[in-house]
């Protein structure tokens, strides 16, 4: 089974908004957020036209996103291209 290398970049739950920190920013819109677990960075998913989580990480390095929708609790790696849950987690953090 493969596992992420990078949990330990998993840092903070704080986040930076409930919504696309860039979108809100220059008036777009998206589909799904994600949130950076290191910094706390709020983005759209790469199905939204911005594709500003995804661009994050570009900028950053910071290897991880989470599912920012409600419901969801998922993880995705970036560098290990592997999406994951962590079993015991606290329900993930969402916008409203």
């Amino acid at each position: 089974m493969e596992t992420c290398t990078h949990l330990d970049a998993i840092k903070t739950r704080d986040a930076s908004g409930n919504g696309c920190v860039e979108c809100l920013a220059s008036g777009g819109h998206w589909v799904h957020l994600r949130r950076c677990p290191s910094c706390g960075h709020v983005g759209c998913c790469d199905s939204s036209p911005g594709r500003h989580a995804t661009a994050h990480f570009h900028a950053s390095g910071h290897p991880l996103v989470q599912s920012f929708e409600p419901g969801e609790d998922w993880y995705w790696c970036y560098v290990d291209e592997i999406a994951f849950e962590r079993e015991g987690e606290d329900a993930s953090p969402s916008h409203r």
